[in-house]
């Protein structure tokens, strides 16, 4: 996965360098980076995936479910009772 980037004509180095990163962004690689930086132990990365699995199904059911059309009212912290 080399990502290679070609210097346009009348470009600088610090806008080359600008699209470069986000190239890499867009591959993955800095968040990649980000995540093997430290070392985790293996049940944390299941438990991490297991997280990431079921907020996925909640985000699911829950846009499947007719959930998110806004406005309503839905009693929140910030309303006041009359």
């Amino acid at each position: 996965m080399a990502i290679r980037v070609k210097a346009r004509s009348g470009e600088s180095v610090e806008q080359m360098l600008r699209r470069f990163k986000k190239l890499c962004e867009k591959e993955g690689l800095t968040k990649d980076i980000k995540r093997k930086e430290f070392y985790e132990k293996p049940s944390e990365r299941r438990r991490r995936a297991q997280r990431k699995a079921f907020n996925r199904r909640i985000k699911t059911d829950f846009i499947a479910a007719g959930g998110g059309s806004g406005g309503g009212g839905g009693g929140g912290r910030n309303e006041r009772a009359s």
